[in-house]
């Protein structure tokens, strides 16, 4: 009884009672002692790991790395993760432990199992790749949508269009699109807006002239909760502060109220704002393109439109042509636009010959966004494959401003493109004094416009 006391070791006892993982050992690696929970994380008998030495048990791959010559190695305390031999992940400090004479005399070693967080970790990693792929994904599409699809430039007029928004995406000046309402102002902001440094950023559009005059600010500026009665609680965030790192697209900018063009003025200029009922300054990094359909010079002088906002906004004015001075781009416009719909709506519709000759003359006074709608009514609304005249909108057909065509007199496609072709060299022959000039504003070489002129037969 005596002997069983003293054999007993209170130091040793409690640190067999322990419920972590907690090994000694001296300077060769044998294991001096043992708590319980060591032997129940590596799957042994406690006991059976006394006098063992830990070399021996990482070659048997019990564990792998050991503790012990880590620490020897360092000669400080060390935490690293260690896997043992039925995979657990544990997360292993070791600590030296010294004489006072300041000689390594044991090494002691805890741990903790941390697999639940390692597969979590892993699984965090393999979520934080599917993020990332999709955010490549929406990147990719985002640019997609961006991509100016529908632009044709077959026409000098709207070549010269393109060239300029290619040299100004290359900076952030401020870009004033003008033109009538529907000839693809937006579409040519976000062709500016793809071709820049920014692309990656965001691009907001704007309408000014469909937002309520009262819910502008709000809209654009944003608003903090309880800023006014029916806001959201939470507040908002505005359309301006979405921009930040892209472009700010604001349409229809000449619809703004004189208050609202004052605000948008001090904006543009400091890149700063309050949101409603907010006392914070907010910085914003964007760039601008506006766009209208209105005079704004004649607006100015009229007193309608502010004078210092009209240069702030007009610093690269681009003049986007109407449709019915852009002949050369109608025909192509109408290919495009019926594959697409065909696409869309899984219709294979086909134009005779009496329809093409009333769209390519047609005056177009609704310009693209025009075309664009009667070309998609007819591939919903025609019954058949082939798309005749009594398909079309009566107003079309009653259009009688047409060359030398007549309806159902059995010609072929490239004998009508002959025909058209013919025009289309009469009218730049009547504007342009020189073939040069014709070559140019036709965007074709002058030998061709001499041949061209020669096989039509026009003097």
């Amino acid at each position: 009884m005596n002997a069983c006391r003293d054999e007993w070791n209170e130091d040793r006892a409690i640190l067999r009672s322990l419920k972590d993982d907690i090994l000694v050992m001296d300077t060769d690696g044998i294991i001096l002692e043992a708590s319980q929970m060591t032997g129940q994380i590596y799957s042994v008998d406690t006991k059976a790991l006394i006098g063992k030495s830990v070399y021996d048990l990482e070659k048997q791959g019990m564990f792998t790395p050991a503790a012990t010559p880590m620490v020897i190695k360092e000669k400080k305390k060390i935490t690293f993760v260690q896997t043992t031999g039925e995979g657990k992940k544990l997360l292993v400090t070791g600590i030296p432990v010294f004489n006072p004479e300041g000689e390594l005399v044991r090494v002691v070693s805890y741990s903790h199992d941390v697999t639940d967080l390692m597969n979590f970790k892993e699984y965090l990693e393999v979520i934080e790749e599917d993020m990332e792929r999709v955010k490549s994904e929406l990147h990719v599409l985002r640019n997609k949508h961006l991509y100016a699809d529908g632009i044709i430039a077959n026409s000098h007029e709207m070549s010269k269009v393109i060239d300029t928004s290619l040299r100004v995406a290359e900076v952030d000046a401020n870009v004033l699109l003008l033109g009538e309402s529907g000839v693809g102002k937006s579409l040519i902001a976000k062709f500016i807006h793809n071709k820049s440094e920014r692309n990656r950023g965001p691009f907001i559009e704007v309408n000014c002239g469909a937002i309520p005059e009262t819910l502008f600010e709000a809209e654009f500026f944003g608003y903090e909760a309880g800023a006014f009665t029916g806001a959201n609680r939470n507040g908002k965030v505005g359309l301006a502060e979405l921009a930040e790192g892209g472009t700010l697209f604001l349409d229809e900018v000449g619809e703004l109220s004189p208050i609202h063009q004052v605000k948008l003025l001090k904006f543009i200029q400091e890149k700063q704002f309050y949101r409603v009922g907010g006392t914070r300054l907010r910085n914003v990094d964007f760039r601008l393109i506006a766009a209208t359909n209105r005079d704004l010079k004649a607006a100015v002088t009229e007193k309608g439109f502010r004078e210092d906002l009209y240069f702030r906004l007009n610093v690269v004015p681009l003049t986007i042509p109407p449709l019915r001075e852009r002949l050369e781009d109608i025909l192509p416009l109408i290919e495009y636009f019926l594959q697409y719909f065909e696409k869309k709506y899984k219709r294979s519709r086909k134009l005779d010959e009496a329809v093409i000759q009333r769209l390519v003359y047609y005056e177009w006074k609704g310009n693209v966004r025009e075309l664009i709608n009667v070309i998609e009514q007819l591939v919903v609304m025609s019954p058949s494959a082939l798309i005749t005249a009594e398909h079309l909108p009566q107003h079309i057909v009653s259009y009688a401003n047409l060359p030398l065509f007549y309806e159902n007199d059995n010609r072929t496609l490239p004998e009508i493109l002959a025909d058209i072709e013919k025009q289309v060299l009469i009218k730049a022959k009547q504007r342009c004094r020189t073939t040069i000039e014709m070559a140019k504003a036709l965007g074709i070489s002058q030998p061709s416009v001499v041949r061209k002129l020669k096989l039509h037969r026009i003097k």
